[in-house]
């Protein structure tokens, strides 16, 4: 595959990378999509919508520097069945110093079908995205949808957002859209929504 799966470090971490983040935010602030890292009270809803049953795992795609991951643990997902893909090295490798257990894998979330072993294809229950897919051409989308879809059939994704409204035109993207909780107390405030191929 395509990518590099990393070691798992060596202890269960709760530091934030907050320079981390501050110093990837400057470099590549539409990367990131937000000034700040997402707050707890996000992740918990975020873990409280997951759906995963049996031996499927859920993927995190664009982690940044672990908060959601770190809600997703707390939440209950086991670390052997949580899947990171983050695309910049030095936050690829945070985020494996920082969980043990988990699987963080450099990669690209537009390339999921070679990013992913294919073990893990049509064994993905949840698919969680903190890329900002709203600032991306719809051909861009498009190539996301169809990537999230070819390693998790019907499945579906996760969309944690700073819009109020659907940040992705899901008519045009053949989904359906469901707006599942919304966290005034993130900053700025957030909305999770699930799309899922229409029909």
């Amino acid at each position: 595959m395509s990518g590099l799966t990393l070691e798992q470090g060596p202890k269960h971490g709760r530091g934030g990378g907050l320079g981390l983040f501050l110093r990837r935010w400057a470099a590549n602030p539409l990367q990131m999509g937000s000034v700040v890292p997402s707050s707890p009270a996000l992740g918990r809803r975020i873990a409280a919508l997951i759906e995963r049953s049996g031996d499927e795992v859920v993927v995190e795609l664009g982690a940044g520097t672990g908060a959601i991951t770190r809600a997703l643990l707390d939440g209950g997902v086991p670390p052997e069945r949580l899947v990171v893909v983050e695309i910049v090295p030095d936050m690829a490798e945070h985020l494996a110093r920082r969980f043990p257990g988990v699987r963080v894998v450099q990669g690209d979330a537009f390339a999921l079908p070679e990013a992913l072993p294919a073990a893990l294809h049509g064994r993905i229950g949840t698919a969680i995205c903190g890329i900002p897919l709203v600032l991306l051409p719809l051909e861009q989308q498009r190539r996301f949808v169809a990537a999230v879809e070819a390693v998790a059939p019907g499945r579906g994704f996760l969309l944690y957002t700073y819009c109020i409204t659907s940040p992705l035109p899901w008519r045009a993207l053949g989904l359906t859209a469901r707006r599942e909780a919304w966290t005034p107390l993130n900053l700025p405030p957030a909305s999770v929504w699930r799309y899922r191929l229409a029909g």
